[in-house]
């Protein structure tokens, strides 16, 4: 059977970890007419964002790439620039070797699965993800650093002249949701955004807590709104196929040499988006030390998502 141009996404390559370093090594499309989806958390410094992605944007027909958390860290090679500032300079550089962002028109992808607009999105979180359904996000975030749950973002994202992550939220959600009602509705979308669009994927983080710096619940509906055939998002590291409201989501992130070398990792790395595989592409199985692991390749059951 021949080979056909698909859709693939990946997410949290983290390349600046040593341990990382050689990782898009292994990114290579199946096909000339592949595109590749890139959802965050490549590297801290822009200048290894931009090695990695005019890497692969020589490889896949098309590379789309949305920021993730650690895009937006200040470090010492962004002195003076705040994180808003610095994304725009991301999206500058993406734009000089070709590589869309989500400040670009939405492409349309007509290869098979299509056509579907290809919407790559930057939402941030507001803190609406409480342990405590409806609890305050201030009291939220006390009782997260009381038990000493605290993401790296308090610390190294400067939302100037935001006032805070939610603010910055707040204006990007407005921006996307005008720009996603311009769309032709006659196509279905693929969102693509770095955190989950549906709290539910936080459900099995191990601190329930970190669930504050993963999304917001304005985007709860989006998937139904805009017509997606296919959600993809990372941020997690915990890669796997769910299913809301009949739509697939695509948890397609790597994660760290810690995580995955014990765990594994799926093969091959990058997750088809379109056309929708017949099988989920990563499934978990109960290693023999009892833990969840990634099945290989060829492994069959008894799979985790079966025993619910």
């Amino acid at each position: 059977m021949s080979i056909q141009p698909a859709l693939r996404a990946v997410a949290d390559l983290h390349v600046g970890h040593r341990g990382n370093a050689g990782i898009v090594e292994d990114i290579w499309p199946a096909h000339p007419g592949d595109w590749l989806i890139v959802a965050g958390d490549v590297a801290e410094k822009p200048w290894q964002l931009r090695d990695a992605l005019e890497l692969l944007a020589g490889r896949f027909e098309k590379v789309l790439w949305v920021p993730g958390n650690h895009e937006l860290w200040i470090g010492r090679d962004d002195e003076g620039l705040s994180s808003t500032t610095k994304y725009d300079r991301l999206v500058e550089q993406c734009r000089e070797i070709g590589v869309v962002t989500p400040e670009d028109p939405y492409p349309l992808w007509t290869g098979p699965g299509g056509p579907a607009w290809v919407v790559p999105m930057f939402l941030l979180y507001d803190y609406s993800w409480t342990r405590v359904p409806g609890q305050p996000a201030a009291d939220a975030l006390a009782g997260a650093r009381e038990r000493r749950v605290v993401a790296s973002d308090e610390f190294l994202i400067d939302t100037a002249p935001f006032a805070d992550a939610p603010s910055w939220c707040r204006d990007r959600l407005v921006t996307t949701t005008t720009r996603l009602a311009r769309l032709d509705p006659a196509h279905p979308t693929v969102l693509i955004n770095h955190w989950p669009l549906l709290r539910e994927p936080t459900n099995v983080l191990r601190h329930p807590d970190f669930a504050l710096w993963c999304g917001t619940d304005q985007t709860a509906d989006w998937h139904r709104r805009y017509r997606a055939v296919a959600c993809v998002y990372g941020h997690l590291h915990i890669p796997r196929t769910t299913f809301h409201d009949d739509v697939r989501f695509e948890e397609v992130s790597l994660g760290y040499p810690r995580e995955w070398n014990g765990r594994g990792r799926p093969e091959p790395l990058t997750r088809q988006i379109l056309p929708a595989p017949a099988e989920p592409q990563v499934r978990w199985v109960r290693g023999e030390s009892g833990m969840p692991r990634i099945a290989r390749p060829g492994e069959t059951g008894p799979y985790l998502e079966d025993e619910r």
